[in-house]
């Protein structure tokens, strides 16, 4: 367990350089990673953290890469029992017409005016990217294509994707279909840690319906050993796109690529990037919950220091060669005026790197600190006085400063 103390700057440094002997950067420097992809960003399934980026904020094109949000809630529904796995939706004169005639290359080959079961529709969405079978989810749950896109854009925003907005349930090329890699690796984290049960359906290669016989259009699935999801994307607008996840050793990443030239670049360098992310970047437990990681300073309590503690597991990922040019702060506003209460957040670590996202995690007090008696606030401000400026004796919410450590470790 690891203790630092932030009442000397001269100890805490020496503490924070042996706590970062274990620090790792959380993000990867974006610049060193190179693709021939207009955009992309690889994640860590597990905690969220973003290993590498580009462009990965802008809006584009994401055709059928969307159709995950389209899943998103059906499966929504199967959770919440509205709907049941064998229950049947029609193929209407639409959904044959624009998604199910034969010409048509993303299609299941579903026969006008018939009745399928949800559990079909999805293998016909999820393998080989029906437009079909998404056009008979959306009639079904929402009455109308419309409809469905308007409630798929509003389910974006309920899961935190504030920039995406949908037009329709297929990805067919509109001005209103828009998606970044970011939101699109937040919908793909999302599907995974929430309905798992599913998640076996993106991962089978193929689909027989109505006779015609179709491959799975996932290339991860026969490239890339773990490949298990989950959705292949290509326009002419938006280039050969996907969204793709992995398993191995019990860590999962996702990947998302969009803006390449041709099907065979697509495999290969999805390919490419998810085994540079499974060999380049390494994961470092820093803490596990209830762990102490440091002392602030307190004002007129009977203790002059608390202890901070995180409340859950913080882990951080690095590149392997990246263990470099690190900065880590621990901030709080102080000297922290007492009482404190147990559990009361009262400073943030920070971990930050050239090129990366930072990453901020709670720090919580570990006990109270009741306030001190009138003798023994006398002698802290007494205290003060003799050895502090005037600015530094200053209580805290009477003119508190920030108090901020940062160190930079030497290269290892």
């Amino acid at each position: 367990m690891v203790k630092l103390t932030v009442n000397l700057l001269n100890k805490l440094c020496l503490q924070f350089a042996f706590l970062l002997l274990f620090v790792a950067a959380p993000v990867a420097l974006a610049q060193e990673i190179e693709t021939p992809a207009d955009y992309a960003v690889m994640m860590d399934a597990e905690t969220g953290i973003i290993l590498f980026q580009k462009d990965a904020d802008r809006l584009m094109a994401p055709a059928s890469m969307s159709k995950l949000m389209t899943l998103e809630i059906l499966f929504s529904r199967l959770e919440e029992g509205s709907i049941t796995m064998d229950q049947e939706f029609h193929i209407s004169t639409d959904a044959w017409r624009r998604g199910g005639a034969p010409s048509e290359s993303s299609t299941m080959f579903a026969e006008w005016n018939s009745w399928i079961s949800v559990e079909n529709l999805i293998r016909g969405v999820t393998i080989v990217s029906g437009n079909d079978a998404c056009i008979a989810i959306a009639e079904a749950l929402a009455g109308s294509e419309a409809d469905f896109a308007t409630m798929m854009t509003a389910r974006a925003r309920e899961l935190g994707m504030e920039q995406s907005t949908f037009a329709n349930s297929t990805g067919w090329p509109d001005p209103n279909q828009m998606m970044t890699m970011r939101e699109l690796a937040m919908l793909a984290r999302h599907l995974v840690e929430t309905y798992p049960q599913y998640l076996h359906y993106f991962a089978e290669e193929e689909f027989t319906w109505n006779g015609h016989t179709q491959p799975n259009r996932n290339p991860l699935l026969f490239r890339f050993p773990g490949a298990d999801g989950l959705k292949t994307g290509h326009t002419e607008a938006s280039g050969y796109g996907l969204v793709g996840t992995a398993e191995r050793d019990g860590r999962r990443l996702i990947l998302v690529v969009n803006g390449l030239n041709s099907n065979r670049q697509r495999s290969e360098e999805s390919a490419r990037l998810m085994t540079l992310g499974f060999n380049a970047f390494r994961g470092y437990d820093l803490f596990a919950a209830g762990d102490l990681v440091g002392d602030a300073e307190v004002w007129q309590g009977r203790d002059h220091a608390v202890p901070l503690t995180v409340r859950e597991d913080v882990a951080v990922i690095l590149r392997r060669e990246a263990r470099r040019n690190l900065r880590v702060t621990v901030n709080y506003e102080g000297p922290i005026q007492a009482p404190i209460i147990t559990g009361s957040q009262i400073a943030q670590l920070r971990v930050e790197a050239p090129g990366m996202e930072p990453l901020e995690f709670p720090l919580y007090a570990a006990i109270s600190v009741p306030k001190a008696g009138i003798f023994g606030q006398m002698l802290a401000a007494l205290n003060h006085l003799v050895f502090d400026s005037a600015e530094e004796a200053a209580p805290a919410g009477a003119g508190e400063s920030t108090s901020e450590t940062d160190i930079t470790p030497d290269a290892e």
